[in-house]
């Protein structure tokens, strides 16, 4: 079977918002196939990511203090055609509240294949970049699943020289630490959807309605609010979305950081060189010249940044208030941190952890 032609709708209305076969045609040949590796090699990738995926259930537990989730992680040791192809379906459902308000006919043939090529350039792009991922979107009976991109985490171990079972283990922590963070907190799955969904439902499909967001974003430009970068994004945002926008942000950093804290915790004394790993990552991620500008235009950059902002701001509160203290932004929505208090910890600890 030609797997460019799969029918990926199941039923829903998002083939009238994009056409997703060519996202997956633009995706793979942007992506192509990354370093070359061995059959006897791809076999043992495979081997130790199972048992790594295993060993990292305990030792983020151990960590974090989080219950390990019930069920066993599954490793999935995928190409990058192969995550695209994945990932191509998780955005199917995650757009399906936005598919569902264009009347059928009335979005045209260019548009779909315009924003397909669109989102196709995108994840071809990311899928050279990705190592592992927690998708928060699959369907409950593949909870569990887990992704890791062979040739990206064979090409990292080529690259900087990285010892190949201590790498494995360290970014098997990192993916874990998020199914351990959505398991142990039940309701963080419903209120990240809900709030994609606000997003989605609040995108205006009015022409005139788009001009006058247009024309306030260009006015606020004039009144000196920044227009590079994220910043450009925020502008073209109506007040709802700025909110729903924010709440993610601060989300997202939270659970990156705190990911990004519990690898390096738990490697400690079990991964040798850790410095070096960390280093070379940082370098992975660096870019310049184009690829520094195409990577702010789609929020690459701020990726990164929840990485580095979240895990500082972990550290702190843990510092702060001890893990069990840190531990209560698991309870409910309202212990969350907002966006002022990722960036100034004492402010969460004084309101959340410090009661």
């Amino acid at each position: 079977m030609d797997t460019a032609k799969v029918d990926w709708s199941m039923g829903s209305g998002s083939p009238r918002l994009a056409d997703w076969n060519l996202a997956g045609e633009v995706g793979r040949r942007l992506a192509g196939t990354g370093v070359a590796v061995a059959p006897a090699d791809r076999a043992r990738l495979r081997e130790d990511i199972s048992e790594l995926v295993a060993l990292s259930q305990s030792l983020v537990a151990e960590t974090t203090g989080l219950p390990a989730p019930r069920l066993r992680a599954r490793a999935w040791v995928m190409s990058r055609g192969e995550w695209i192809s994945a990932n191509l379906r998780s955005l199917q459902r995650l757009l399906e509240p936005l598919a569902e308000r264009i009347v059928p006919g009335n979005r045209g043939e260019l548009r779909r294949k315009a924003l397909g090529a669109q989102m196709g350039a995108l994840l071809g792009y990311v899928s050279r970049k990705v190592l592992g991922q927690y998708d928060l979107f699959l369907p409950p009976d593949d909870e569990g699943l887990m992704y890791f991109v062979g040739p990206n985490i064979a090409g990292a171990e080529q690259k900087f020289a990285l010892p190949a079972r201590d790498f494995r283990l360290w970014i098997s922590l990192h993916e874990i630490t998020h199914r351990a963070q959505f398991a142990s907190a039940p309701w963080l799955r419903a209120h990240l959807t809900g709030l994609v969904d606000t997003y989605f439902s609040s995108i205006q499909m009015d022409p005139k309605e788009l001009m006058n967001q247009l024309r306030r974003a260009v006015q606020e430009a004039r009144d000196g609010a920044e227009w590079k970068g994220a910043g450009a994004i925020f502008l073209l945002l109506s007040p709802e979305q700025r909110e729903v926008f924010s709440k993610v942000q601060s989300m997202m950093s939270l659970l990156e950081g705190h990911a990004s804290y519990t690898m390096n915790e738990a490697a400690k004394g079990r991964v040798e060189d850790l410095g070096r790993m960390r280093r070379a990552l940082q370098v992975r991620r660096r870019a310049s010249g184009i690829e520094r500008s195409f990577q702010r235009a789609i929020g690459f950059d701020s990726k990164v940044r929840q990485y580095e902002s979240g895990e500082r701001f972990v550290r702190e509160a843990i510092a702060r208030s001890g893990l069990d203290g840190f531990n209560r932004v698991w309870q409910s929505e309202e212990n969350l941190p907002t966006l002022a208090e990722v960036g100034d910890p004492s402010t969460w600890v004084e309101r959340v952890a410090g009661s």
